[in-house]
């Protein structure tokens, strides 16, 4: 199940729950993707050509290591 948030528009303003359910799922989201902009800086990963057990194992060393680096 994919989750989106709600969408203003020039006529339609965003209810007060509704924008704390922005609120909300910009929290959860942010990690996610702070964590994806850090893994783009493993240029391995651009050409990485493996099967996919060995590349969770591999992205799953890359995360610790990164994580090491962002938590200094």
């Amino acid at each position: 199940m994919i989750v989106t948030g709600f969408h203003a528009s020039r006529t339609h303003k965003l209810t007060a729950g509704q924008k704390d359910a922005n609120r909300v799922l910009a929290i959860g989201r942010a990690p996610v993707e702070h964590g994806f902009a850090h893994l783009k800086n493993w240029r391995i990963l651009a050409r990485l050509r493996t099967n996919p057990t060995r590349a969770t194992q591999l992205l799953r060393a890359l995360l610790v290591l990164t994580n090491l680096e962002v938590n200094r």
